[in-house]
């Protein structure tokens, strides 16, 4: 058994991030930025609400799935991007550890007390296992993954959605140039359904999503000195059938001045005028394939749970094209 926490440098974009995103015509900001510990609490609160589907579908095609991916691929090393905890990738663990294949566990995640507490907690359950943890941005740092042999990628929880289409053709050409031919992919995708379904899931009756959506405000308050007052905003959330995602929003309750002095910022806003803070991409089947096989995957199975309201993609690396590296 060994553990490894391998820390990247990681760089404070927020200035930027706030400065770009808030000076658009359409105000932005970026959707990490709802993650600190309370961040954190709010959204393992949403993932238990009864209108919050995704985490309880995805958990039970995993549970039911898990024996089936492990067998195909022989994974042998589990790399999870967004790892947090690993609770998402737990039927996976315990399949590969029952076929007797689990060799490494590799969790990449941003939060260092996250990679460290994984490591610590599955190095218990699993004696034997090696855990070599990143601390990192892997939308930006996939090169960063260690090598290794017959290595199962996993990217759940729907995450693949909060990035925009030439966002996610850009991280899977470069997941797909980090690939193997022996290596495998599973992808979390929430899938396109009936509207009132989806805008309920993020409109909530016990409100948690609307605090969960005002605390990137709160984030921005404490990071860089500002005086957003979160109470002065309101949440909305809608599904925007032309881009078939949710988008969530920020709206301003009467006209307002705030003062970002970390930024040296300062920002007015109409009565109603809107913050958006974040998307999540609904797909089908077929659009699920076509963005995969457009980044050189090529779609071996498509898990989806007893009422078909999430689906997990089982992919491989296609043949690279003449010229393209292997890695990178």
């Amino acid at each position: 058994m060994s553990v490894v926490i391998e820390r990247l440098e990681v760089l404070d974009t927020l200035v930027d991030d706030v400065r770009d995103g808030l000076t658009r015509s359409l105000k932005e900001l970026p959707p990490k930025y709802f993650y600190d510990e309370r961040g954190s609490e709010l959204f393992d609160r949403i993932t238990s609400l009864p209108e919050y589907y995704p985490t309880r579908c995805e958990r039970q095609i995993l549970n039911r799935h898990a024996p089936q991916i492990v067998e195909a691929s022989a994974a042998e090393e589990l790399i999870e991007l967004g790892s947090g905890t690993a609770s998402k990738t737990r039927a996976l663990l315990y399949a590969m550890a029952g076929h007797g294949s689990l060799r490494r566990y590799v969790p990449f995640d941003f939060d260092p007390s996250v990679v460290e507490a994984c490591a610590e907690e599955l190095t218990e359950l699993y004696p034997g296992l090696d855990v070599h943890g990143v601390v990192g941005d892997f939308g930006r740092d996939l090169g960063s993954i260690p090598e290794g042999n017959r290595r199962l990628f996993a990217f759940l929880g729907g995450t693949i959605g909060n990035l925009l289409p030439d966002e996610r053709a850009e991280f899977l050409d470069r997941l797909r140039v980090q690939m193997e031919p022996d290596d495998r992919l599973v992808i979390g995708t929430d899938l396109v359904k009936d509207r009132g379904l989806l805008e309920a899931a993020y409109n909530d009756s016990e409100g948690v999503t609307a605090e969960f959506n005002r605390n990137v405000l709160r984030v921005i308050n404490s990071g860089l000195d500002a005086d957003f007052d979160p109470e002065a905003f309101e949440h909305v959330a809608f599904f925007d059938e032309a881009n078939s995602w949710i988008e969530m929003r920020l709206r301003a309750k009467g006209a307002q001045r705030v003062r970002i002095d970390g930024a040296d910022l300062e920002i007015t806003f109409a009565d109603g005028e809107e913050i958006r803070t974040e998307v999540s991409a609904k797909f089908t089947r077929e659009a699920v394939e076509r963005e995969l096989r457009e980044a050189g995957l090529r779609l071996d199975e498509f898990f989806t749970d007893g009422s078909q309201l999430f689906g997990l993609a089982f992919a491989r690396a296609a043949p690279l094209a003449p010229g393209r590296a292997s890695s990178a």
